[in-house]
């Protein structure tokens, strides 16, 4: 989720940070080391924060689906289903992850797994425990 971050009142504008899902429904805020140096604080240090929600923030273009993975959901109904119910930020982050695979060897083994998730199977993929496609 974009929201502007000021800690303690600093910066004036506000940074620009996106929220990580929990997947519960809350959010993670992470700031990082730069941010933290240059709002003077250390991990563990008390802050007082002021976060709004980000009106002005525009969505970067997606990543094209590779061929590959477009033939593989189109031959696999569950998992084309589950792919279709992602968030549209979920189905993002795994488009820009794919458009990073150099090798041919890299995006077998993370389509496998991707189609695998997708289909149910319960597994891990993109640094996430998957139950029932989602």
């Amino acid at each position: 989720m974009p929201v502007l971050v000021q800690v303690d009142g600093l910066p004036e504008p506000a940074w620009r940070i996106n929220m990580m899902p929990v997947g519960d429904g809350s959010f993670y805020l992470y700031l990082h080391a730069s941010v933290r140096q240059a709002a003077g604080k250390d991990v563990g240090d008390r802050a007082n924060f002021d976060v709004w929600f980000d009106e002005e923030y525009e969505s970067g273009p997606a990543h094209p689906m590779p061929p590959w993975f477009a033939e593989a959901l189109g031959a696999n109904a569950v998992a084309k289903a589950n792919w279709e119910r992602l968030i549209p930020s979920r189905q993002k982050e795994i488009l820009r992850y794919f458009a990073g695979l150099k090798s041919s060897a890299a995006q077998s083994a993370n389509l496998r797994r991707a189609i695998d998730v997708l289909s149910g199977v319960p597994g891990r993929f993109m640094a996430r425990a998957w139950k029932d496609g989602q």
